[in-house]
């Protein structure tokens, strides 16, 4: 009881220091004055720095009487902080989403910005994953995927060839028991205590066993949970547990970070990881070199299947419907996105950013790879769940590896909650 009331009377003391935002005016011209107040998880980051500064100046100079704070909450509380404000209707002018169900499942709150962010809809990429309804209520800053990272040096001291990684499951995993021999590095890094990574496993997976059919009728809501495909998707993450190919104690290891550290050290040969933010190319490149950093895309697994690059828009910014100045808000919003402040954090976070004129071909070979597959990459899977469905294949998928659950149960209840 005291814990919960403690926590109250955080949100409250959050969204009291938020609520002092919203800059007056009506329109988004220099003599426009007071503060906008923007929320989010990165502007702490010392690798946001330069992004956030040189998204402060480009609007500043647009508008040199309005001043901008950036709140930067943690990420674990983010969501309850973000729907205590909500609940309010009030807090933050500007805030920040993950694309996809996080952001659809609260448009209500948002403003539509497609007449606002227009000049920018063909510089930027990954606008569907902050879209519902044909309406755009986020921008985007980031993109994210889900590459399958491996380590060149382990395949090298096994004798493999890490320029031609195998294309098959089959392939794939024999190629692991030959690198588990030779350097006793399991062949995945497993982080699931956050329920998080079946998520990941879904999506860098899915294209290998689902039909491009049946792929892009997931994508566009036409769900069959009950269909073979899905059933081998979840069904091979529980083998590949019992084959014992993932590092152990999957369900005791967090994601975030301890699954990347055990593949930053050589003792996995393969972690599903992220494009951007963290866990990605340039954290593995500082760690491995970057020329021993690989990155492939599903094997085949089912016949049929055309394994492809998963990724959508990652995170973006939104802009609240309580705030007095939808059109200044949205400003900052473009200012947020533009071209000089996205290159500044792809420099320094290493993220693949939204901008499709911002130059990575100096970042190495794993993000060539990546930039090169994005060509013919498709939305994430489990980017296209509602985050209802989400948490509760979090829960699942570690019942699923402990065994108090079986794939049927867990899927049934999945198509129940996709439907509801």
């Amino acid at each position: 009881m005291k814990q919960r009331a403690f926590w109250s009377v955080a949100v409250a003391a959050t969204l009291a220091l938020a609520g002092c935002g919203s800059a007056t005016g009506t329109d988004s011209s220099n003599s426009t004055s007071g503060k906008l107040v923007v929320w989010d998880w990165k502007s702490g980051d010392k690798t946001a720095t330069a992004y956030v500064a040189k998204a402060k100046a480009d609007f500043v100079k647009k508008h040199p009487g309005v001043t901008v704070e950036f709140v930067a909450q943690p990420f674990d509380q983010y969501y309850t902080l973000l729907g205590a404000a909500i609940q309010a209707g009030k807090g933050p002018d500007v805030m920040m989403f993950n694309g996809g169900g996080q952001i659809r499942d609260r448009v209500d709150a948002l403003v539509p910005l497609d007449g606002f962010v227009a000049p920018d809809q063909q510089r930027l990429t990954g606008w569907d994953a902050f879209a519902k309804d044909g309406k755009t209520y986020g921008a985007p800053v980031t993109l994210q995927g889900y590459p399958v990272y491996f380590n060149k040096t382990l395949y090298k001291t096994a004798g493999l060839d890490p320029q031609r990684p195998a294309t098959t499951w089959d392939g794939f995993t024999a190629d692991c028991a030959t690198i588990t021999k030779a350097t006793k590095a399991s062949c995945f890094a497993l982080g699931n205590k956050e329920g998080i990574g079946i998520q990941f496993f879904l999506s860098a997976f899915g294209s290998g066993i689902l039909t491009p059919q049946e792929y892009d009728s997931w994508i566009a809501g036409q769900r069959d949970w009950t269909s073979p495909h899905v059933k081998q998707v979840f069904q091979l993450w529980k083998d590949v547990n019992d084959r014992g190919l993932n590092s152990k104690g999957g369900n005791s290891t967090t994601l975030f970070t301890d699954a990347f550290g055990i593949f930053q050290s050589g003792k996995a040969v393969n972690i599903i990881g992220l494009m951007s933010d963290i866990g990605h190319w340039k954290d593995f490149n500082e760690f491995l070199g970057p020329d021993n950093v690989g990155v492939m895309k599903s094997p085949v697994i089912a016949a049929g299947a055309t394994p492809s690059l998963p990724f959508d828009g990652g995170i973006g910014y939104a802009v609240a419907k309580w705030t007095k100045d939808p059109a200044l808000a949205a400003d900052l919003v473009r200012s947020l996105t533009s071209t000089e402040a996205l290159t500044a954090f792809y420099a320094d976070a290493g993220a693949v950013v939204s901008d499709t004129t911002v130059q990575t071909s100096s970042g190495g070979a794993a993000i060539s790879a990546i930039v090169a597959d994005l060509k013919t990459g498709k939305p994430a899977l489990h980017v296209a769940l509602s985050s209802k469905t989400i948490e509760l294949m979090g829960r699942l998928s570690q019942q699923i590896l402990e065994g108090t659950v079986s794939v049927d149960d867990a899927l049934k209840q999945l198509g129940e909650s996709d439907r509801s």
